[in-house]
């Protein structure tokens, strides 16, 4: 049973004493390919880095992510543009986040608008990030709507009205993630309720937010096995199911 891990930051230094045994175990657990994203100017190189040394298996992309985008936002994505080539399979990490600040509020549309356009122009899908800014995406989204290539809203942790929303851009699926294996968490039933198994994809988002029972410790794309096995349970299907369903999710969303 092979699966992929869509969202993975193994260039961070998180990583950096024990890659190829993270690597490793990944493959034992039945992840067939690790997706990366860039976050900022300087990641793309280390994310670059990576994927030449698992070649075949680990898959780069670029973008800026929206809580590195400060003043400088335009030279930042001035500078990244140029880059973006067959290499990188997606525009990624991009989006909106207004948790923590919204001091940049207004440089953040303006990147994520002008990548956005780098999705229409380049067809290459976009890898979503989105926290406390549902409706300004949605919103900038929809005038792009028949020109986007599709992507992932990736760390879906919402209810069902706002996964309803999120797929009516219907070339785009939801990346799941350890949230789903926490105890108090409501997206089984928001996911087994509203949203297909079709428009699913795996994500561990490590080192970030490891799924139970390894919840507390460094996530890595291994763990990607716990959030499939409670897939399986939500929609009452084998484990196999989910692996070949998502699998095939992630081959027509980006092309690989």
């Amino acid at each position: 049973m092979n699966f992929i891990d869509t969202h993975a930051h193994l260039d961070g230094t998180e990583f950096d004493t024990d890659r190829d045994e993270v690597v490793a175990r990944a493959r034992e657990a039945g992840v067939s390919r690790i997706f990366l994203p860039a976050i900022d100017l300087q990641s793309v190189g280390s994310v670059l880095a990576v994927c030449a040394r698992y070649p075949g298996y680990a898959f780069p992309m670029l973008g800026l992510h929206p809580e590195e985008v400060r003043a400088d936002w335009h030279d930042v994505l001035s500078s990244m543009r140029p880059m973006l080539d067959d290499r990188f399979i997606a525009i990624g990490e991009v989006g909106l986040d207004y948790y923590w600040s919204r001091e940049f509020e207004h440089e953040q549309l303006e990147a994520f608008e002008e990548q956005v356009r780098w999705s229409v122009e380049t067809r290459k899908p976009l890898m979503i990030h989105c926290r406390k800014a549902q409706n300004e995406m949605v919103a900038l989204l929809r005038h792009y709507e028949n020109d986007l290539p599709g992507g992932v809203f990736h760390c879906f942790t919402g209810n069902g009205r706002e996964a309803a929303e999120l797929l009516r851009f219907e070339r785009f699926v939801l990346g799941i993630g350890g949230v789903l294996t926490f105890k108090k968490s409501h997206l089984p039933e928001v996911l087994s309720s509203g949203v297909p198994l079709d428009r699913i994809v795996l994500e561990t988002d490590s080192p970030y937010m490891a799924p139970v029972p390894m919840r507390g410790q460094r996530n890595e794309s291994a763990f990607v096995l716990h959030v499939l096995r409670r897939l399986a349970e939500c929609y009452g299907v084998s484990d196999e199911t989910v692996a070949e369903v998502t699998c095939a999710n992630v081959n027509r969303v980006f092309g690989i």
